[in-house]
Order: C-alpha cells, then structure tokens, then sequence
C-alpha cells in the first residue's frame, strides 16, 4: 500500500465474529485505523440493509468480507456484488473475502468480488479450530461428548489466528490481489482424533459420537431452529464432510512464509487459557 492508503480506515465486517476480531486486534496493534462492522456496531452494519453500506464503508481504503449467514447462501452472490461495486465507487478498492473449502455454491460469491477496479483477494479456509473453543462443538466439549455427522473423515483443521495473519497480510500488504489463499492447517485428523488431542490438553474426557446428517439435522430442529436453517446446515455438512477437503495445502507457507500452527498446540494452549473450564 502506498502512504496515504496505508492511513485509511480498515472496515473489518463481521469484526466481532472468530476471523473479524482477530483480524481488528491485529490491525489496531500495528496502528492501523479499524471500523468494526457490525449489526451492533456504530456506525451499524447489516448485510441485507444496503442503506447502512455507505455510512460503513465511507473514507476507507480496504474492507475484510465475512458474509452473514454463510457465503454459500443463494443469495450470497448477488449481494457481494453489489456491495463490491459501491465499494470500489466510494473508494474502498481492497477486497478480501473469506470463503470455503471446496464447496462449488461458494464460487460464484468468490466472482461476485472481483469487479472492475477492485484489488480482491479470496481466503478459503478449512475448518477452524476455534469450533471446538468458541462455536458449535464448544457444547460437546464441556459435556464430553462431540456429536458431529463427519464420520470418520479427516479434516486439516486450522487456526482463525493464522487466517487472520493472512487476511492482514492481504488488507495491507502487497502481492495478495488477484489471488485465491487456499489455507489448511499442517496435517489432516478425524473428528476423533481432534477430541482426544483437546482430552489430553485439558484432562476432560471428550469423546466423538458420529451420527447421519439427518439424524444431526432432527437434533438441531430440537433447539429450536428453523426448518430452512436446519436444511441448509444438513447440506452443507453433509457436502463438506465427504473427504474432499482432507488434502493439506501450504497456502499458509506461501502467504506468510512460515508453516502453519498445530492443533496440539491449540488445544494446550485453549486448556491453559480457560476455554474448557465449566
């Protein structure tokens, strides 16, 4: 980034969430100015109320995408493509998008960024290893048991920090646009072997319970979701989950010239901070 890019605002959307507050803190330790943008935030942000797009992004140079609810969302295209264009209208030409792993829904919502005039960069990224610490598995965790329609399929979990670190890279560095970072963590585990890494760490016994997509569907219906959420979440983890995705990359590597960090190392570091405690 030139000078006087490198002082305009950063809008981290979704800048509460796992990657956003990461991405924030980081960007705020090195001096940068951050807007978070949020439902909550000020000025407030909502992906499906364009009339608080421009407040959002007004006198910033770069904006960090966490689509809400989920990048692979039918929707998902047509309104990153239009928050692309205003974007890059007002001025915010630096794009990065977070999407996902081998999912063929996510690919038109990656297209959807790269409008004229636009520096995008897309992050798909594998499993996080904050879903057992701060998302849906956290439950399991602390009840001992993770119940989970992924069989015995192997996933190369990575750290939201070290997808933080190259969305950074990307929103302020050189040599990131135009390009697709396909992040993975160091090695592939099954849901099992995760749990008995996170058991060793914190001494809990956890154990993994896979059960049918369907079957995991009905036991989200139970909390109370609904029905068109519970589908969409069936399909998606049942498209997911079928060992696609088990094959590692050095996406990390080559964005941030280092290897990516160990879910062993995770899961002790997680225990001694408190995560799993209650």
């Amino acid at each position: 980034m030139t000078d006087n890019t490198s002082r305009q605002t950063v809008l981290v959307l979704g800048g509460t969430g796992k990657t956003g507050r990461r991405i924030a803190d980081r960007l705020t330790a090195a001096g940068r100015p951050v807007r978070i943008g949020s439902r909550g935030g000020e000025p407030r942000f909502d992906w499906e109320d364009r009339t608080t797009w421009e407040p959002a992004l007004r006198g910033t140079g770069a904006a960090y995408l966490a689509y809400y609810p989920d990048i692979a969302d039918p929707g998902a295209a047509a309104t990153l493509r239009a928050f692309a264009e205003q974007a890059v209208r007002g001025g915010t030409r630096r794009l990065v998008l977070l999407s996902a792993r081998g999912m063929d829904a996510t690919l038109s919502a990656e297209r959807a960024v790269a409008v004229d005039g636009a520096e995008w960069t897309v992050i798909r990224a594998s499993w996080f290893f904050q879903n057992f610490s701060e998302g849906i598995l956290r439950d399991g965790v602390l009840g001992g048991e993770i119940v989970f329609p992924a069989g015995d399929v192997k996933e190369p979990f990575i750290d939201a920090d070290d997808i933080a670190e190259v969305a950074v890279a990307a929103l302020t560095g050189d040599g990131h646009a135009g390009r697709i970072h396909d992040l993975t963590g160091p090695r592939p585990l099954t849901f099992a072997e995760a749990a008995g890494e996170i058991a060793r760490a914190s001494g809990r016994t956890v154990r993994y319970t896979p059960v049918p997509a369907e079957e995991y569907g009905a036991m989200l219906g139970g909390y109370g979701l609904p029905d068109d959420l519970v589908a969409f979440l069936t399909e998606l983890f049942g498209t997911l989950l079928d060992g696609r995705n088990a094959r590692v990359t050095d996406g990390v590597r080559r964005a941030l010239g280092r290897e990516p960090r160990d879910f062993a190392d995770f899961a002790r570091r997680t225990a001694k901070d408190g995560a799993w405690t209650g």
